[in-house]
C-alpha cells in the first residue's frame, strides 16, 4: 500500500491495521505451503478456522472468521487479487450496496535468507467508510492479525524443525 491518500480507490494510510511483522526462523516457501494449505487452516489459525478458495485471481475465498471478543463466527466472502508464491497473498472485497465496506488484505512473507523469513498482514479499509471501520473494528482486527502472525510462526517452525 502506499504512504498517501489516493481518491480514485478511497485509500486512505489512516485507515490500515498492520499485524505485528513476526520473524519466523523457517524458509520462506513453508510458510507459504501453510498459508495456500486452506483446508489445514482449523489446526492453526485462531481467527480464520476454514477457508475455501481455489485461490486464483479473482476466484471467491470464503473465509470462516472469529470475533475474539464475541466468538461469533462470521462467514465473510472476498476475492484474490493477488498470488505471489512466497511472497505475498491477497483479497479483496469492493464497495458493495448491502456491504459498503470495502477493503483489501495483503499477507507479506519476506526471505531473509534460506532458512527465515518475516510475516506481516495488513489490511486497508477503503473510501468514506474506512473511517468508521477503523474505529469499531481496528482493535478487534488488530489483535485477530497479530494472534495469527503468532499461530503461523508457531505452525512453520515446528513444520521446518520436523522436516530436517
Amino acid at each position: 500500500m502506499s504512504d498517501a491518500f489516493d481518491p480514485i480507490t478511497g485509500y486512505d494510510p489512516k485507515n490500515e491495521v498492520r499485524s505485528i511483522t513476526v520473524e519466523i526462523d523457517a524458509p520462506a516457501s513453508v510458510v507459504w505451503e501453510i498459508l495456500t494449505d486452506l483446508p489445514r487452516y482449523g489446526e492453526w489459525n485462531p481467527f480464520c478456522i476454514k477457508a475455501e478458495s481455489t485461490l486464483e485471481i479473482g476466484a471467491p475465498i470464503v473465509m470462516h472468521l472469529t470475533n475474539f471478543w464475541s466468538q461469533d463466527i462470521a462467514i465473510n466472502t472476498e476475492y484474490v487479487c493477488a498470488n505471489d508464491p512466497e511472497r505475498m497473498l491477497s483479497w479483496q472485497l469492493g464497495w458493495q450496496a448491502d456491504w459498503p465496506y470495502a477493503a483489501r488484505r495483503d499477507q507479506l512473507v519476506t526471505a531473509l535468507g534460506p532458512d527465515r523469513c518475516t510475516y506481516q498482514s495488513i489490511n486497508a479499509f477503503f473510501g468514506d467508510t474506512g473511517t468508521h471501520v477503523m474505529r469499531f473494528a481496528s482493535p478487534w482486527v488488530k489483535a485477530a492479525f497479530d494472534n495469527t502472525a503468532r499461530a503461523l510462526k508457531t505452525r512453520a517452525e515446528a513444520m521446518y524443525a520436523t522436516a530436517r
